[in-house]
């Protein structure tokens, strides 16, 4: 079954039981004991032995995994930490006063969102938990939270040319500039830049549509959840004094967020002699971010000590029930890289890129929006943005385009996979906004596809337009006006059929 069309079966079987079942545990589980069967040819032993041998224990002993499980667990620590000191609650009254109505914790959310761009993983968790509160007393339901928090992740990230994307994408361009291809393939990364346009029409419209929609009019009545795991703040979780201040919040988050950045460019040799943008490209995002997080919770600890706000003990009890915050996440992702192992070994990527790169050089002007829909499928399939477009950036690269298709090509397979990752119910960023909005992850995968669809089909018909025009103004003016379009024809159709 090695490279064939049956290595995609078991993501797809995982991602289809979890949208039926709304239980994420199970169908992964499914999905991953499939993968194990096929690998094995149905010899059970074979089976049980790989799924354990090279899926759990090889996923959880992979470095770049470790790392990010440390990241979780330590900023899991910093947040109960800043919920105990009562800053959250100091922010969240603050916040109250200066920030007005839904729609402003809405753009509010989605500002932070951009300002935090260096890492995708690092943007979920800190934004949601900082504006989780602000959202929650103007009624914005945990899966429009989500929503936001995800939409400003990726795509962020992808269109930043400082961040841990670049230099991934930076890392597996080889024979070309990298950073250079990157920064000009940014105006055509269509899915990127119209799901910030969507979002910001979307908030200043309120243009809900789908399931997001019920949502929304339920947390408008009170109901912030709607269904599925109620993901509230535990006892542990409330502040353990009253002299809470907003500095309490703003504090770890600012050291954070600095001793991140230089976590992340000390792995990448900074410190000796490497120039800041080439110590980026060459970061270990994982370990400068496992780094970085852990001397700043030692910081946070230290600044509440000194603020005696908290006591040494209540700072210590905050370990565990960071940890236990983060359970759930952990347990998701465990299970996602286990099976995106699993996946690999059965050569799902190999299968798509081959298919691609057999009939690539006769599809000239059609290739972006081509490159696109298989960079989309790979990375929705397999769960990991990152390791589609270490796949099929070589084949791209490898075909020998001119200078300006190539351009428009990269920005297609970039702007897939992070298009591909927003939609996978496996994509460990998809994931992580579901921590950091704590959110139940099938209800933000649900709510959250309709929008991804629109934009990629918008953005599909852009990357049809920008094979033969190759221009990045006109593309992108022809794009937005679509966009824009579509979605006032979407709220149209809803208020029609609300009987507005």
């Amino acid at each position: 079954m090695y490279a064939t069309i049956w290595s995609l079966v078991p993501p797809l079987v995982a991602i289809i039981l979890a949208l039926i079942t709304k239980e994420v545990y199970s169908s992964l589980f499914v999905g991953i004991v499939t993968a194990a069967l096929f690998y094995a040819n149905f010899n059970v032993v074979g089976a049980y032995t790989s799924m354990f041998r090279d899926g759990f224990v090889a996923s959880l002993s992979d470095a770049g995994n470790v790392g990010i499980l440390i990241f979780l667990v330590v900023l899991g620590t910093i947040v109960v930490l800043m919920n105990r000191a009562g800053g959250s609650a100091a922010y969240g009254k603050w916040a109250q006063e200066k920030i007005k109505g839904r729609k402003g914790s809405m753009f509010a959310t989605f500002l932070l969102g951009v300002l935090v761009f260096v890492d995708d993983y690092f943007n979920c968790l800190t934004v949601g938990s900082v504006m989780r509160p602000v959202t929650d007393k103007h009624q914005v339901s945990r899966a429009k939270l989500a929503y936001l928090i995800d939409a400003t992740a990726a795509p962020i990230c992808m269109i930043a040319p400082i961040s841990s994307w670049a230099a991934a994408v930076t890392g597996v361009v080889e024979g070309e500039d990298g950073l250079s291809l990157f920064i000009r393939a940014i105006p055509y990364n269509l899915y990127s830049l119209l799901t910030i346009v969507a979002i910001l029409i979307i908030i200043a419209f309120d243009m809900d549509f789908g399931l997001m929609k019920k949502h929304e009019d339920n947390a408008k009545k009170g109901d912030l959840f709607t269904s599925g795991v109620v993901r509230d703040d535990a006892e542990s979780f409330k502040p353990v004094t009253d002299n809470g201040k907003v500095i309490d919040l703003a504090f770890p988050v600012i050291v954070l967020i600095v001793f991140c950045v230089i976590g992340m460019i000390y792995t990448g040799g900074f410190f000796d002699g490497e120039s800041f943008v080439d110590a980026f490209a060459n970061c270990d995002a994982p370990l400068g971010l496992s780094m970085g997080s852990a001397a700043a919770l030692v910081v946070t600890i230290v600044f509440y000590l000194c603020r005696r706000v908290l006591s040494f003990k209540d700072c210590m009890g905050a370990f565990p029930e960071g940890f236990k915050a983060m359970v759930g996440p952990i347990l998701i992702l465990t299970f996602a890289w286990t099976l995106s192992n699993l996946t690999g070994m059965l050569g799902a990527a190999e299968y798509v890129s081959g298919i691609f790169a057999g009939s690539a050089k006769g599809m000239a002007g059609m290739l972006p929006a081509i490159v696109f829909l298989v960079s989309i499928f790979l990375a929705f399939s397999t769960g990991t943005s990152w390791g589609t477009f270490g796949i099929l950036l070589p084949i791209v690269v490898g075909i020998g385009l001119p200078d300006s298709l190539l351009t428009v090509t990269i920005a297609a397979c970039l702007a897939g996979a992070v298009c591909g990752d927003h939609c996978s119910p496996i994509s460990d960023t998809t994931i992580m906004a579901s921590a950091g909005a704590q959110c139940d992850h099938i209800n933000h995968v649900s709510t959250q596809l309709p929008y991804a669809i629109l934009v990629a089909a918008v953005s599909f018909v852009g990357y049809c337009v920008a094979g033969l025009v190759q221009n990045a103004w006109i593309v992108l003016a022809i794009s937005i006006a679509l966009l824009i379009a579509v979605l006032f024809s979407v709220r149209a159709l809803v208020q029609r059929k609300e009987g507005r």
